[in-house]
């Protein structure tokens, strides 16, 4: 389909007599440790295809993509000098795959699809490259910041320019229960293979949290996974209602999840102003003020809005204390950034917080909560 790709036909996971599977893939671990890297603390795992002899790149990457999405044929014109790196988040029952490679092919046929159905909705954002996606009739291009939704129960084609070139293509897969989805499948089937902006509205929202979730993978912890992925279905069923204009669709509760991860990811973007206060941020998301105090009191008991304003605000200011690059930015300067103009009351509210003055935590105190760990919030 693709001109002289190597194919890659892996269908699923096969036990270790199935010869279309490599042998490597059962002797790899009798040379060398499986390159799929794991930590106790961290969520899901990353291959890294240089962790691989360079023959068997492509084989194993898509060994790995078969055992953890639906089936598909894959090829690549780089198939014998392949490169990829890929994290799966497992996020409770929603996996999350944050992926880099060489330009590559997916074809899942009528056969495929009979062979093995997850009943899952995929969603696959672009973040860099040019491809091509055909399905359910509907063939589209797409390039950085489009999305496209498709059904495991589908055949569907992600095909690639005649003309491709060995430069990385990058993007966020994330593969979801039908099931999970409170929305008529009738309605869904209205989305499938259109090219969708992400770069608006709710779908600028689940953008930011899919990159977010990327950029955050290392620090994200196990215990975290089920409430994610319950943030992230929400997010999805309320862009696909906004989309299909059926927001009255959604169950109450997964509007109100949809409204409250709205309304933080507005606080982070705007901690800078030091207008932001609870009427501003009601008036914003057109809610009375007493309601956004109730879904901030639902969503964390004993947590008001300016409060977590303020964490908000300390959190980030003490980050660029410890930034040593930003080392010579006075402290008030900093504090502004953030919000906190008036030198003194930050000085107070940060000494409350850490048990250090600013000037103290720049200079490498620890104060009450323990080792200097910027990082972590």
């Amino acid at each position: 389909m693709l001109g002289p790709h190597r194919t890659q036909r892996i269908q699923g996971s096969k036990n270790t007599t199935d010869p279309q599977v490599p042998l490597f893939l059962t002797a790899w671990a009798d040379f060398a440790r499986t390159p799929l890297r794991t930590a106790p603390d961290m969520i899901g795992t990353v291959f890294k295809s240089d962790d691989v002899p360079k023959e068997h790149r492509f084989d194993y990457w898509g060994e790995l993509m078969h055992r953890a999405i639906a089936p598909s044929h894959m090829s690549s014109l780089f198939a014998d000098d392949f490169w990829a790196e890929q994290r799966l988040l497992e996020l409770g029952p929603v996996l999350v795959w944050p992926t880099s490679h060489l330009p590559t092919g997916f074809r899942r046929t009528e056969k495929l699809v009979r062979q093995s159905d997850p009943e899952m909705y995929h969603l696959s954002l672009v973040l860099g490259g040019d491809l091509g996606f055909e399905h359910v009739g509907r063939a589209e291009a797409y390039g950085p910041s489009d999305l496209w939704v498709s059904d495991t129960s589908r055949p569907y084609e992600v095909h690639l320019p005649a003309d491709a070139v060995r430069q990385v293509n990058r993007g966020v897969g994330v593969d979801f229960p039908k099931a999970l989805v409170p929305l008529p499948s009738a309605r869904i089937q209205q989305l499938l293979g259109r090219r969708l902006p992400g770069q608006e509205g709710v779908g600028a929202l689940l953008t930011g949290f899919l990159t977010g979730l990327e950029q955050q993978a290392d620090a994200l912890q196990p215990a975290d996974a089920p409430r994610l992925g319950t943030v992230l279905i929400d997010l999805l069923s309320a862009w696909f209602a906004q989309v299909l204009e059926a927001e009255d669709a959604l169950p109450p509760e997964t509007r109100q999840r949809a409204l409250t991860t709205r309304v933080r990811t507005f606080i982070r973007q705007n901690l800078h102003d030091p207008e932001l206060a609870p009427p501003v941020i009601a008036a914003a998301h057109h809610i009375s003020l007493s309601y956004l105090h109730q879904i901030f009191k639902e969503d964390t008991p004993g947590e008001t809005v300016a409060a977590w304003i303020r964490i908000q605000r300390l959190q980030g200011a003490r980050r660029d204390l410890a930034n040593p690059n930003l080392s010579s930015t006075p402290i008030h300067t900093i504090a502004t950034r953030w919000g906190m103009g008036r030198a003194s009351d930050f000085g107070r509210a940060f000494r409350s917080a850490y048990g250090v003055s600013p000037m103290e935590y720049r200079a490498g105190g620890t104060g009450e909560g323990g080792a200097r760990s910027v990082g972590v919030s």
